[in-house]
């Protein structure tokens, strides 16, 4: 995991507090499935377009801090790429936050090596958070997850399936060398509607609680050579 030299900058939800990361690293939690049948079932269809199965589950990506963003507009190389909604955890001197990102991947790279596909591009994330006193008691089960993609509905349903935030932190932590070290972490997400990737341009994603409090981003996609 590469320690980022960029300020990644939020605010807080509620309060105008800001939070301002320099010194973290950055992870894409994959295969995080709650039912472990269902995770097993997908490795498997994977496998046979020739995807090579994770040696862990859940996998722990490690990506460039830098690229992690909430800027609007980005520039990507590839011509197959597609993003996701994620929830998005957060640890700020020790303490937790929580988001929501966008797990941009080259669909191209990643039928090679799923890690290298995920590093192959930003990772956009939105520039709300909210505070999480503990992260045992924050349950995204009821939460409404959605993405667009051009102005068409690409995902959408609540969180239940996949690990608590608690479970994904703490494996997180086991198995990386992060110690106290400031982190943010996507933490997997929910199928496409129709099961087929699109390759837009502009992308939104929104995650709206059981009281009604939403977060969403927005974010645009230009073909062109990164400077």
């Amino acid at each position: 995991m590469k320690t980022s030299t960029e300020t990644l900058t939020f605010t807080v939800a509620g309060t105008g507090e800001t939070v301002e990361l320099t010194d973290y690293y950055a992870v894409v939690a994959g295969y995080t499935g709650r039912d472990a049948a269902a995770v097993q079932h997908h490795i498997d269809e994977l496998a046979a377009i020739g995807v090579a199965p994770p040696p862990e589950v859940p996998m722990f990506y490690p990506v460039d801090s830098d690229t992690v963003t909430s800027a609007a507009e980005l520039i990507l190389t590839g011509e197959e790429s597609s993003g996701e909604i994620e929830p998005l955890y957060i640890r700020h001197d020790g303490r937790y936050y929580f988001g929501i990102a966008s797990d941009h991947t080259d669909r191209h790279i990643e039928t090679l090596d799923i890690g290298e596909s995920k590093r192959a591009c930003p990772k956009p994330v939105a520039g709300t958070v909210i505070p999480v006193p503990d992260l045992q008691d924050l349950s995204l089960d009821d939460c409404r997850a959605r993405s667009w993609v051009d102005g068409r509905l690409y995902q959408d349903g609540t969180l239940d399936g996949l690990r608590t935030p608690a479970n994904v932190v703490e494996l997180l932590l086991e198995r990386n060398p992060i110690g106290e070290r400031d982190f943010v972490c996507l933490g997997g997400t929910l199928p496409v509607i129709g099961g087929d990737f699109i390759y837009g341009r502009e992308w939104r994603i929104e995650l709206t609680f059981p009281d009604g409090t939403t977060i969403d981003h927005k974010y645009t996609i230009t073909k062109g050579h990164q400077s």
